[in-house]
């Protein structure tokens, strides 16, 4: 059984490929930093988007550190470059202040969680996946298929959440997505259930439906549990690159989103997107998608988390 850090490394390939390869492959024959390199990195990191601020700042550490000398090895750049974004990472909120993986830690029951993003990002499964995680951690969830626009949405949730061994609380197609959640919360508490996730509708068609929407979510379940939901998760998928920090932003402007799932790592070379978000938002990344399987969505540390992309 490989460990989390194996895993994660896994997971983490294309990344390194397209980010730390890339830079090692820039600075392959070159004895020292020049200017013309210089711009190769500068193309490398975009490419791997972690965007054009964070960038700017990485180059001018680099020049800062390095300078354009003899010294500008390829181990040099690496080693200065694993050591700025691991500082930036740290410099932003990630894990609670109790130092767990498992951010939750329900005083009251149940733990209201409710899950945003546009449609294919992986919401679905990411859902299935966190109610697994939950669950071999001995907690009981309750899964709600408030997705009621879409069309088959709900059976696609029964069918993942069969698979994880949770409960679902599911209505037809066009039904009241607030009923819905409503049910869900009503149910997970006269049963003495810890974690009620929630599932949304994610379609954008304007900010204003979509805060509405979110709003009648949230306002019906506090009549419940007067503080649900006690965390708004964002999906985001990696590959979408900047498309998913656009995302980011229009439903933290919509939604009190509380932390990110940035999923389908394992299939980008654009893994930056995690320290570019982060930079940008300023919203903590919770958990990171490294997989297919239920169980390869990974807690996200940033030490773990740089230091399995250099390894």
């Amino acid at each position: 059984m490989p460990s989390f850090f194996e895993k994660l490394k896994s997971g983490l390939q294309k990344t390194k490929q397209g980010l730390v390869d890339g830079v090692v492959f820039a600075m392959t024959g070159k004895a020292r930093l020049d200017e013309k390199t210089i711009e190769e990195l500068e193309t490398t990191l975009i490419a791997a988007d972690l965007g054009y601020d964070l960038t700017a700042d990485l180059i001018a550490r680099l020049r800062e550190r390095i300078g354009l000398r003899e010294a500008g090895t390829a181990d040099a750049v690496v080693a200065c470059m694993k050591e700025f974004l691991q500082e930036r990472l740290a410099a932003r909120p990630n894990l609670p202040s109790n130092g767990r993986r498992d951010f939750f830690s329900p005083a009251n029951r149940p733990q209201v969680i409710m899950v945003v993003g546009v449609n294919g990002v992986g919401k679905t499964t990411t859902i299935a996946k966190l109610a697994n995680r939950f669950r071999e951690h001995g907690r009981s969830v309750l899964v709600a298929a408030a997705d009621t626009f879409r069309a088959a949405a709900s059976e696609q949730l029964d069918i993942w959440a069969q698979r994880a061994d949770v409960d679902i609380i599911r209505t037809q197609q066009g039904a009241d997505p607030a009923a819905v959640a409503f049910d869900a919360v009503q149910s997970a508490k006269s049963k003495n259930t810890e974690i009620v996730i929630v599932d949304t509708a994610g379609r954008l068609h304007t900010k204003s439906n979509l805060m509405e929407e979110m709003k009648k979510i949230s306002r019906v379940m506090s009549r419940v549990i007067h503080d649900a939901p006690h965390e708004v998760l964002l999906i985001i998928d990696a590959t979408t690159g900047q498309n998913g920090l656009r995302q980011a932003e229009v439903f933290s402007e919509a939604v009190n989103v509380t932390g990110l799932v940035v999923t389908k790592l394992d299939g980008t070379a654009k893994g930056g997107i995690v320290f570019s978000i982060q930079e940008k938002l300023k919203i903590p990344v919770r958990f990171i998608g490294v997989g297919e399987s239920l169980d390869d969505l990974q807690p996200f540390d940033p030490k773990e988390f740089v230091e399995a992309l250099f390894e």
